[in-house]
């Protein structure tokens, strides 16, 4: 490659990064996938979505209905992530297949995660309480599938033989307690 071709290429990457930053900010609608798209491929990770619930209506799926108990207050977000039910996905940084991301509220919220296809799978819900991207260990919430108990020694991540559920065709219901440290 020339380096006046390299140059250009720069370029066009740069006009194409800004436009798309444009589109955002204008507040321009932004085509999204069909719901079918947005449950990821096996071995497609990091799908950020809506919390679109008529994927887990009578009907829908695969998903899975996560009702979120015990949100100590309204204030921040809830993240939700689905990962692959095996060892080498659950927890591991960029793996999980699905994330919804709200603002928190009070007391329970449900959210329906859409899975790949029928098989074994975990989930993972955090409080940031103060809405700063970061765990903050005395302030934030955790909760897991299955409700494990949560040991702040292994920096509260249990293993997947703990977290572990399997999801049919349809919609999997699970319920979910969140952990505070206070």
């Amino acid at each position: 490659m020339t380096t006046n071709s390299r140059y250009f290429s720069a370029i066009k990457k740069a006009a194409v990064g800004v436009g798309a930053a444009l589109l955002l900010a204008s507040g321009a609608a932004v085509p999204t996938a069909p719901l079918s798209a947005q449950a990821s491929s096996g071995s497609d990770y990091r799908n950020v979505i809506s919390n679109n619930m008529r994927a887990c209506a009578p009907g829908g799926g695969p998903s899975v209905r996560v009702t979120i108990n015990g949100i100590k207050s309204s204030s921040g977000t809830v993240r939700a992530q689905v990962y692959n039910g095996t060892r080498a996905d659950w927890l591991e940084s960029g793996r999980w297949l699905n994330r919804i991301e709200l603002p928190a509220r009070r007391g329970r919220m449900t959210i329906c995660l859409p899975v790949p296809e029928s098989g074994n799978y975990a989930v993972a819900v955090r409080h940031d309480v103060n809405g700063n991207g970061s765990t903050d260990i005395r302030s934030d919430g955790g909760a897991m599938s299955n409700n494990p108990s949560i040991n702040i020694f292994n920096l509260g991540k249990p293993g997947i033989d703990k977290t572990r559920f399997s999801v049919g065709r349809g919609v999997s219901s699970i319920a979910i307690t969140m952990k505070y440290f206070g």
